[in-house]
């Protein structure tokens, strides 16, 4: 996957695990029981969803860090290959283009001998 691929990736996580933290603090904020609970309750249940709503935040920016990096990673390792892979090419075209000239010197000097002989009978 390419570099902008995963940081978008990892940009579209945030907000659902943002979404997702804030849910998870309402819950808390609501409560499971009725109307008795107490005040003192309720802001336990508050500060508890806050939390948990701030250490969904903190996770989500480590992933997104972490898919950043990856990327960057994975973007560094994709063209040091293709570097490798551009100088392997290039090896193999000069290996040919000697083969090329070596195979035309041959036919060259086959060429000036058969003409010498030509030349010699006259």
């Amino acid at each position: 996957m390419s570099e902008d691929g995963l940081k978008r990736q990892s940009v579209r996580r945030a907000p659902a695990l943002v979404a997702l933290s804030i849910a998870f603090a309402g819950v808390a904020w609501a409560g499971c029981g009725g109307s008795s609970d107490s005040t003192s309750e309720a802001q336990e249940r508050i500060e508890k969803g806050a939390e948990e709503a701030k250490q969904g935040i903190q996770k989500a920016k480590e992933e997104v860090k972490q898919g950043f990096e990856k990327a960057e990673q994975e973007a560094k390792h994709g063209v040091s290959q293709g570097a490798e892979e551009a100088q392997k090419g290039i090896e193999k075209g000069k290996q040919e283009a000697q083969k090329g000239i070596e195979k035309g010197k041959e036919e060259a000097e086959k060429g000036i001998e058969e003409a010498e002989k030509h030349t010699q009978g006259y």
